[in-house]
């Protein structure tokens, strides 16, 4: 097969030394070719009586041109960068010229024993070398084929000169020579790479033919300096190294402008060619598919242990992605710790998302640099075309929606969902409207209490946002959250949820009810000098203490570095703002950083909560994350607790407070002011097993 060495450069995307399925259509090639070229070698050897070869042998002029058509095979002439196409062995040309001046046993013979030694030296794989020695044996068979239709029959005995009269002969002999060279590689690519051999050739023929007609059409002038002067063949190794000199200089250029410096990948450049090629050449009940993947975490590492310790791991990282795809895939380097994979063929979407699974798989290996191991991982967006869009540009806009919705539900492999792309124009729509909605103060708040699981007592309220669009009805704030995040309407949006909950607080502590209302904000929020200010003036203007207002934040602000020591931060603490750690369980928390954070409550996530009855290991999650709150010195808060056993398991373990519709729905102000007032006027106290009484009132 063609070399995977460009001129000295580094081809990670070269997996033709893997061994080819038994069975397989490659496999079944690959043995026939193997099995007919040895054929073809056997018999062109047992023409060659070892009296002749021991004559041969003796001369100078055998040595050299062994040692010529070694060194050839070893640094092969590359004139493009594509994979497909490969090197042509400056060997062909003194190989040839034996094959005129010796004969086919001879030459066969030089060759053979050439593809083995490049094959030790490049560590190939046995059956790319046997390939190869059989490909060049019949290339040879059917150059010498062509030579005896012309009563042209060299050997050591009958050494043949060619002459002027020769060059049809000459012409047809080279022709078969490349023509059965080329046909037989292109064949073995195109089913190693699942490509259409019609793809293949034409990739492969137009650069190849060129430097075959160049290197063959210079043997027969070997073969006359040879007949004149054997000590004058070395000097055709000076326009050798010319051309070898001029073609990989002009591949480094290609190269680096079609490839990442870093890892040797392609860039986006080349990603946009190959996928522009497989869109061209997909079939009816075919998919082409764009994967996006990016790195979780991986600013971190960069942060902590440099860029150069970041350059190693995204080396790393290109490896195990480029073994891990389909030959024939792929795989892109975008910039910084995003990558691409395009899929030129696929069956279906089942069939992305196993070769997505596989490509997390492979980075989830423990990696370890610098006497340190990481633990990596991705998140993976899908588009296909031609369901999801038509051309690259739309499917690379695409997977990226899709990665980032894998990368914010934390599922690792998502495909691209029209009604969840904040680009499309429904979405677009729909922010316009939330834009009018937040203006015209269109946007309401229900308040669901936090419960204390010993004696029901209210701990606090938290604020929920609630959008009736006038034409679609409730929009979820699972629609529109996210979108607003994605835009430039996240900062209003907190603001205006803020300034509301700040007023809902103030008319119940103005008349007694004293229950603080907590409201959701992001890390970018936190992160706003204008935040800080919000409050500060908000609570001095309604005459409120900063008790009456808490601040949910996931657990993902925990892995922002600047989260915890940022001014806002020190600064609500100063205020006396609490902050509530929402979601616990589902991210990677560092301890270090949630003591530095003024926390005062976690929150444990629902879907640990959920389970905690029927599942020992949720249960032991649950009851872990419980004690190390409580050592802490923190408030331990359960989402979902949606029936009676949940919250008995819950008060068993010594959890502190809980919320769910069992214990008290969403409510609008209006009803959560009944609702408060009725709890807080009741003389009774109610615990878990009043469930039904906690719930009704």
């Amino acid at each position: 097969m063609p070399a995977a060495d460009l001129g000295g450069l580094t081809v990670p995307i070269d997996t033709r030394d893997t061994g080819p399925r038994p069975g397989s259509p490659l496999w079944a090639y690959l043995t026939a070719v193997i099995a007919v070229g040895s054929t073809a070698l056997a018999v062109a050897q047992v023409r060659l009586g070892l009296g002749e070869l021991a004559e041969i042998a003796r001369t100078p002029l055998f040595w050299m041109l062994a040692v010529l058509v070694v060194l050839g095979e070893l640094r092969p002439v590359t004139v493009s960068s594509s994979t497909l196409v490969g090197g042509t062995p400056t060997s062909t040309m003194f190989a040839f010229a034996v094959l005129m001046y010796y004969g086919l046993p001879t030459a066969a013979l030089l060759q053979a024993a050439a593809v083995v030694v490049s094959g030790l030296v490049h560590r190939r794989a046995w059956h790319r070398v046997l390939f190869n020695l059989s490909q060049v044996t019949l290339a040879c068979t059917a150059a010498a084929v062509a030579f005896g239709a012309f009563g042209i029959h060299p050997a050591p005995g009958s050494l043949w000169t060619p002459d002027g009269p020769d060059i049809p002969a000459i012409v047809l002999a080279g022709g078969a020579y490349f023509a059965v060279r080329a046909f037989l590689v292109c064949g073995a690519v195109a089913l190693h790479e699942r490509r259409p051999i019609s793809r293949v050739l034409r990739a492969s023929i137009g650069p190849q033919a060129l430097v075959y007609a160049a290197l063959l059409g210079l043997a027969p002038l070997v073969v006359v300096v040879m007949a004149h002067s054997s000590a004058l063949v070395p000097l055709f190794l000076a326009p050798l190294a010319a051309v070898y000199f001029t073609a990989t200089l002009s591949l480094r250029r290609d190269h680096q402008a079609t490839h990442d410096g870093l890892t040797g990948l392609p860039n986006r450049k080349m990603l946009i060619l190959r996928t522009e090629e497989a869109l061209t050449e997909a079939r009816a009940n075919e998919r082409v598919g764009l994967l996006l993947l990016d790195l979780d975490r991986f600013k971190e590492v960069n942060d902590t242990l440099g860029h150069p310790v970041g350059d190693r791991l995204l080396q790393l990282v290109a490896h195990r992605l480029t073994h891990s795809v389909r030959p024939g895939d792929v795989v892109a380097r975008l910039g910084g710790d995003e990558f691409a994979v395009l899929l030129p063929s696929i069956r279906d979407a089942q069939a992305a998302k196993e070769v997505a699974s596989r490509l997390r798989v492979a980075l989830t290996e423990p990696v370890r640099l610098e006497g340190m191991t990481f633990d990596l991982d991705a998140s993976i967006g899908i588009a296909l075309y031609p369901d999801h869009a038509p051309d690259f540009e739309l499917l690379l806009q695409r997977s990226d929606v899709a990665m980032y919705l894998a990368k914010e539900g934390r599922t690792g492999v998502e495909f691209y969902l029209p009604a969840k792309d904040r680009n499309s124009p429904e979405r677009l729509s729909l922010l316009g409207d939330l834009r009018r909605a937040i203006d015209a103060d269109e946007l309401d708040l229900h308040y669901q209490p936090k419960v204390s699981l010993e004696n029901g007592r209210v701990e606090s309220v938290e604020a929920l946002l609630r959008w009736w669009h006038p034409v679609r009805g409730p929009v979820s704030p699972v629609e529109f959250i996210p979108l607003a995040e994605q835009s430039y309407l996240m900062r209003e949006l907190t603001q205006h949820v803020i300034q509301r909950a700040l007023q809902q607080a103030a008319r119940w502590w103005h008349a007694g009810i004293e229950v603080p209302i907590s409201v959701n904000v992001s890390a970018r929020d936190l992160l706003d000098s204008g935040l800080r200010e919000q409050l500060e003036s908000g609570l001095e203007k309604l005459e409120l203490p900063a008790t009456a207002i808490q601040l949910e934040v996931t657990e993902r602000i925990l892995m922002t570095d600047q989260a915890y020591s940022a001014e806002t931060i020190r600064t609500l603490a100063g205020l006396g703002i609490q902050l509530s750690l929402d979601d616990f369980g589902t991210g990677y928390s560092s301890l270090v950083r949630l003591q530095r954070l003024p926390v005062a409550e976690v929150k444990i996530d629902a879907s640990f909560v959920r389970r905690v009855v029927e599942s020992r290991d949720d249960e032991r999650i649950v009851r872990s994350i419980i004690d190390l709150v409580r050592s802490l010195g923190l408030r331990s808060v359960a989402e979902g607790v949606e029936s009676h056993e949940v919250a008995t398991r819950l008060r068993e373990m010594g959890c502190h407070a809980g919320q769910g519709w069992w214990l008290a729905k969403p409510m609008p102000a209006a009803e959560s002011t009944v609702w408060l007032r009725t709890r807080l006027s009741s003389a009774f106290t109610a615990r878990p097993a009043d469930g039904a009484r906690l719930a009704s009132h």
